[in-house]
């Protein structure tokens, strides 16, 4: 058994005389990689135009780094061990999102992700290799910690209403800013105002800090110089405070599990001393809590110096006390607790007792402050959500539905998925009940719906097979070896077990540091050399570096393209606002056009182009491009809404209702919750089939009338199956009867010679008030409909007359009518 790479220090003392200026040039461009990314919105995948552009220079800027890696390292590449064919087994992730091209839901979404996973396969790359080098290690781990504490600190400048002046600073290198100010720092629902920093969405930051809080108190504990001591122990208040500000439920109960995660990782003394640190810095927080909270309430509503200077003191002041203390517990305790509990640490199972009995305690705790009078210490916008952690809370039974619709979207595409962005195209066509939701909150669920059971399990074996070896390579090192990239594991079991309840890897940037950080933990790993895969070191180095470089500068071509589709489509959305000429608005269109054929935005606006343009002069030419580009997009974003709308559209200004009609039908189960999608096919359908009946064509007009009905008899199904949800869950948007459909739905029943569906369709429909036209028609056809059947009801009648004199008249007309 070979031992795990953790030291090498006479290795390592030669490396720090002959590291090349590629090696700094290397380091400097993650650095500055590293502290760019978070101030893009954290490059947020939201399948929105207005997302993509910093996603394609990410990618640029990992091609360029993958290029100084493979110029640096280029003789040190290597197929040997278990280690370095990680990184090539990497490179089937982006793979598995290339092949599921080829059943993509979205092609447009679907090659946004295959480019995204390249930067998480080139961040891996680079991690695997570069972290191996101590000095590399150690400012890559300072860089990071520092972008986290300076995130901290962003975020507090708009809690505090300081958000001009973040805005100033972040400006310079953040498109996010707008305005001046960074957008959604600090984001308002229907929990009042929740901060969410760099990330416009608080749960993710949640997951975010509690990652950060927990590199912090293991920062603390291996720091040697007293400033590091007290400065990692001062960041944890503000860290903690920031967390409750979140006001996120799925941060507060994921916290506490993987908090026992780590502590298994650590012997009795490190245990004691992070459930130290963690209480003190968190009691210290919930002192300040109330008082932050308020100020913060009143200086976004209210801008002011002395009460943003307040908030700040309040907070440098108690973090302060807690640095110091943090300090003097790390510097004078510590050794001696360490020496207290040596014999215990040595028996087996020791490492098992403390995360057993914090479980217990911090079941207590959680009792304490939601079940009993202690919660009255906090601000009220936390402690109602505190009590509203449980499992019939909506947003629990909502996630459980997502969950369960995406298994549905597994059955159809099980194998290879259905392409990068599948969950946002296709969700409203598998949802148990009208909800919005483009992310499906959980990350694993989502990577499943997207690359299959067979990316799927790439994936999985791929970070299962990291943890086991670097688990047993840990067990095996000696307290600086499992100190030297601690914090990788720290960042990644964070980010990934929140990801269970929530879409943080939806954010680039979140993945990055996944990624990076599981390169950190396979540079350490266990290993062993293979000796049936032995693979001489300069063809190694030449297929490796060849096959990687061929796809980087394919990659990077193509982000640079995407970059300037881009451009382009932000432009044409520009012009169109302050300029009417055909050609301005039109040629920023077609170069997005030609490099991305079905950029949805582009081509919604050059389809609603034409189609001015048509309406102005009756020109055929303009339609025909019009329906021409829908329909060529439509082949690559079949589940586009808007796309089906606009065809819908081309079609009814060329006075061609079948065609819309035929539209909306074979595209009806695409949207089963899209009540205005029902509405357009009872009444198009009434129409259309009034209008074979005005020409004698029965058999079209019952094909028409049966089209619609069954969406009308849909609408009843979906109403009575709202019903059935559980009481806190959320119903999500309308769906519900209008009198239009149910009027139309009953003639149409009538008309077909159905008078008993007729009676039972447009008895849906009658009200105590009929003083309006439409409830007096309703009554009228189901009166008729009745009578159709030798049946009456003489109360509704009179009831009737009292607003139609000629009630009884007219129904009997109904009633004979003959079809």
């Amino acid at each position: 058994m070979s031992k795990p790479v953790y030291g090498k220090k006479a290795a390592e003392s030669r490396k720090r005389e002959t590291r090349s200026a590629l090696f700094w040039v290397l380091i400097v461009g993650i650095i500055l990689y590293l502290a760019w990314t978070p101030f893009q919105t954290a490059l947020f995948n939201g399948q929105e135009l207005n997302f993509e552009k910093p996603i394609f220079w990410a990618s640029i800027l990992s091609c360029l780094l993958l290029f100084l890696w493979i110029a640096h390292s280029f003789k040190s590449i290597q197929l040997k061990d278990q280690r370095d064919w990680l990184a090539v087994g990497v490179l089937l992730l982006p793979l598995t999102y290339l092949i599921s091209l080829l059943s993509a839901a979205s092609q447009v979404l679907a090659m946004n992700m295959v480019i995204i996973n390249c930067i998480y396969a080139t961040m891996f790359v680079i991690g695997l290799y570069t972290l191996r080098d101590k000095l590399g290690n150690r400012i890559i781990q300072y860089t990071i910690i520092t972008v986290a504490y300076l995130i901290v600190g962003f975020g507090f400048l708009h809690w505090f209403g300081q958000g001009k002046t973040a805005g100033a600073i972040a400006k310079w290198f953040s498109n996010t800013v707008l305005n001046g100010t960074y957008t959604h720092a600090v984001m308002t629902d229907s929990n009042g105002l929740r901060l969410t920093s760099v990330f416009q969405y608080a749960n993710t930051y949640a997951a975010f800090l509690m990652a950060f809080l927990f590199a912090a108190v293991f920062c603390i504990t291996v720091s040697r110089k007293w400033y590091g001591k007290v400065f990692h122990s001062f960041i944890l208040v503000p860290i903690i405070v920031s967390l409750l500000l979140t006001l996120s439920r799925g941060g507060l109960v994921m916290l506490p599990v993987v908090f026992v995660l780590l502590l298994l990782f650590l012997k009795p003394a490190q245990q004691l001393l992070w459930i130290l640190y963690c209480g003190i810095a968190g009691v210290a927080s919930l002192l300040i809590s109330k008082s932050v909270t308020e100020l913060g309430l009143q200086l976004n509503e209210t801008f002011s110096g002395s009460g943003a200077l307040k908030g700040w003191g309040i907070l440098i002041g108690t973090s302060a006390v807690v640095g110091l203390i943090g300090w003097a517990i790390q510097s004078f305790v510590a050794p001696k607790l360490d020496k207290v509990l040596g014999k215990w640490s040595s028996k087996k199972g020791s490492s098992l007792w403390i995360p057993i009995g914090s479980t217990v305690i911090g079941g207590l705790l959680i009792f304490l402050f939601i079940g009993t009078g202690l919660k009255n210490i906090l601000p009220q916008n936390i402690s109602v959500r505190l009590e509203n952690i449980n499992f019939n809370q909506h947003s629990v039974l909502e996630r459980f539905t997502f969950y369960k619709d995406a298994m549905k979207v597994l059955a159809d595409y099980p194998i290879i998925g259905a392409g990068g962005g599948a969950w946002a195209s296709l969700y409203e066509q598998y949802q148990n009940n009208p909800y919005t939701s483009r992310q499906a909150h959980n990350f694993f669920l989502q990577y499943l719906v997207e690359v299959g059971i067979l990316g799927f399990v790439i994936f999985m074996a791929f970070i299962l097979y990291i943890f086991y070896k670097y688990i047993r390579g840990y067990m095996k090192g000696t307290e600086e070896d499992r100190n030297s990239h601690f914090l990788y594991l720290i960042i990644v079991l964070s980010i990934l077990m929140h990801s269970i309840l929530d879409f943080n890897m939806s954010y680039v940037f979140m993945g990055i540091l996944v990624f990076l950080g599981l390169g950190g933990m396979a540079a350490v790993m266990e290993h062993k050399p293979l000796a049936k895969w032995k693979v001489k070191d300069s063809t190694a180095r030449g297929v490796y570096s060849t096959v990687v470089g061929l796809g980087a500068i394919l990659i990077f071509i193509t982000s640079i393209r995407y970059v300037q589709a881009a451009d382009a489509a932000m432009e044409a959305r520009r012009v169109v606002q302050v300029s009417t000429s055909y050609e301005e608005i039109k040629a920023p269109i077609d170069k997005d056009l030609s490099i991305r054929p079905s950029h949805s935005n582009s081509v919604l606006l050059l389809a609603s182009l034409y189609q001015a343009v048509y309406q102005q002069n009756q020109d055929e030419d303009f339609y025909n491009a019009s329906v021409s580009l829908l329909n060529k997009a439509l082949k690559d974003e079949p589940h586009n809404k808007a796309m089906l709308r606009s065809l819908i559209k081309s079609y009814e200004m060329k006075q061609q209702p079948e065609q819309a009609y035929d539209v909306l039908i074979q595209n009806a189960p695409k949207f089963n919750w899209d009540i205005q999608w029902y509405e357009d096919i009872i009444l198009q359908g009434y129409e259309l089939g009034m209008k074979a009946l005005g020409t004698g064509d029965h058999a079209k007009k019952d094909e028409y009338f049966k089209h619609a009905t069954d969406a009308f008899a849909k609408v009843q199904e979906g109403i009575q199956h709202l019903k059935t949800l559980p009481e806190g869950q959320l119903q999500g948007k309308p769906f519900e009867n209008t009198p239009e459909m149910i009027l139309h739905a009953g003639k149409m029943h009538y008309m077909m010679n159905q008078p008993e569906q007729a009676v039972n369709a447009l008895k849906i429909g009658i009200q105590d008030d009929l003083s309006q036209p439409s409830a007096q028609e309703i009554v009228r056809w189901y009166l008729a409909a009745l009578q159709k059947q030798g049946q009456s009801d003489e109360a509704l009648l009179e009831k009737l007359k009292q607003v139609d004199p000629n009630a009884e008249q007219n129904i009997k007309q109904l009633a004979e009518l003959q079809f």
